[in-house]
């Protein structure tokens, strides 16, 4: 009876040990976003017309759940803004007006566990970006639509304890939204193939 005792004390502490160890499914990053679009686009019904957006660097906050080691889901946030410039036969329109844009982005994430504190992954995911707050310069007024997205990923944290690391993340989001403005006017309606590239640096913390 002893030895059984023994043997099914030794059983539950080690389980206690293993439940202990078992990592918090939590992550955060907090980043610094370089965001830079494709600059391209067209206005219906104007031959040789071009679009152009500018690029900014913005904040970004993540959160991630971890459903094993290797497998993660990750909510992205942030705003940032974007000036439309017309080109190609509109260049003379100059900057046509501003928007800012909201792109919650869910990724599904592989992460690889091999490499010690270096930790690879990549992704895949959807992103719909709300735009606001938008104004015209040159046109009268300009109104780009809320969209889908698709996105791909691929990064890695480096890992300098249990819970503090460094991030290094790229994403490309493939996001072609509609748009109807007035410039002169003239109703005028086109899209807008943004399909940015982002890429960010910054600080992880896994609870």
């Amino acid at each position: 009876m002893a030895c059984e005792a023994e043997a099914g004390d030794f059983i539950s502490a080690h389980d206690g040990a293993e439940i202990a160890a078992s990592p918090n499914p939590w992550q955060i990053r907090l980043r610094a976003l370089d965001v830079i679009t494709r600059d391209s686009g067209r206005v219906d019904g104007l031959a040789g017309s071009a679009l152009s957006f500018s690029d900014t660097v913005a904040p970004e906050f993540d959160i991630s759940y971890f459903f094993s080691d290797n497998i993660a889901a990750e909510l992205i946030l942030g705003t940032t803004y974007a000036r439309v410039q017309g080109g190609g036969s509109i260049a003379g329109l100059g900057e046509l007006g501003k928007t800012w844009l909201l792109p919650p982005t869910l990724t599904l994430q592989y992460h690889f566990t091999d490499f010690g504190a270096f930790r690879p992954y990549v992704g895949a995911g959807v992103n719909y970006t709300i735009f606001y707050n938008q104004s015209g310069k040159s046109a009268d007024r300009l109104d780009v639509k809320n969209a889908f997205g698709t996105v791909l990923q691929v990064g890695f944290d480096y890992m300098i304890d249990d819970h503090w690391g460094f991030n290094v993340d790229a994403k490309k989001i493939f996001l072609r939204p509609d748009f109807d403005a007035n410039v002169g006017g003239r109703n005028v309606t086109g899209k807008a193939k943004l399909d940015p590239l982002l890429f960010g640096a910054g600080i992880t913390y896994r609870f």
